[in-house]
């Protein structure tokens, strides 16, 4: 049978997730996220340097209501010298403990991760120079320039996607200041992301939305109660990074149908809707919906 503790005496419950960048240091962002629901909230704010490092600086973590592990929160400070990299996660869940409402420090920390992957500092001429004349691939290039960690990391960024980059029509949504901000621009990308589980009789619906400066998803999955089975999946992605690129990966939600939520699935849906021939957003938007439900 599948449940989640959230769910305890309700039928309904819903977690926000807002984040956002600032160019706060020649060559370092500022990333602050809060997470919050109704009986949880906190912010994290980090200073990171971009790619290829992805080393945080210095954070700052506030409990913003009275239930919390407040000791989580300065723990945090410790995160100084860590890099946005393999073990991460594993590290934010060492210093956030075990305490009230400790998980949701991890997940701002995973979310500051997140962003550091969206804002580069490429030199501005270079940047503008692209942007005037080459379009979508302009874009492209640069994509690959500013994060070393983005070939094959999806559909997108592969071989295959960039041979139908050069066949068929694309647009991106791409602006110059997210390659190479304004010195002390606040708030160059700015995210929202709300995660919500509704129970309906025999069936629990999980709907996951993340709407930001390139991208507009809002995911559905409805599961059988009793058999964990997914008996519907579906998704409407209203923006994407390379529209008529992007949009190849996102049919393969239809592949989570039938598929039963167990202790593996987080592990199977890698190669049902991530990977190179995937999408890596569907993917993580997917995997954090599993992490609030219980076998």
């Amino acid at each position: 049978m599948i449940g989640s503790t959230l769910l305890q005496g309700r039928d309904r419950y819903e977690r926000v997730v807002e984040g956002w960048v600032d160019n706060s240091h020649e060559d370092a962002f500022t990333h602050t996220v809060r997470v919050h629901d109704e009986s949880f909230a906190v912010e994290l704010s980090a200073v990171c340097t971009p790619s290829p490092g992805y080393e945080v600086r210095e954070a700052r973590a506030r409990a913003l209501t009275d239930r919390m592990d407040r000791a989580a929160a300065s723990r945090l400070a410790e995160l100084r010298g860590a890099r946005m990299v393999a073990g991460f996660a594993r590290r934010l869940t060492e210093l956030a403990g075990a305490g009230a409402g400790s998980s949701f420090f991890v997940d701002a920390g995973v979310e500051v991760a997140r962003l550091a992957r969206q804002v580069a500092k490429l030199p501005r001429e270079a940047t503008a120079a692209a942007m005037a004349t080459g379009g979508p691939r302009a874009c492209w290039d640069l994509d690959t320039t500013g994060w070393i960690d983005l070939p094959d990391s999806c559909f997108t960024y592969s071989q295959a996607g960039r041979a139908l980059l050069e066949a068929r029509e694309v647009t991106t949504p791409m602006v110059a200041d997210l390659y190479s901000p304004p010195p002390g621009a606040s708030r160059i990308f700015v995210r929202k992301r709300v995660l919500r589980l509704v129970r309906t009789g025999s069936r629990l619906h999980c709907f996951h939305s993340m709407h930001d400066n390139v991208h507009g998803f809002d995911i559905h999955y409805e599961i059988e109660v009793e058999s964990g089975r997914i008996a519907a999946a579906d998704s409407i992605t209203s923006r994407l990074p390379y529209q008529g690129l992007c949009t190849e990966p996102q049919g393969k939600i239809a592949s989570l149908r039938g598929e039963t939520v167990d202790a593996g699935l987080r592990k199977r849906i890698q190669a049902l809707v991530g990977g190179p021939a995937g999408c890596a957003q569907l993917y993580d938007l997917t995997a954090d919906l599993l992490k609030l439900l219980t076998v």
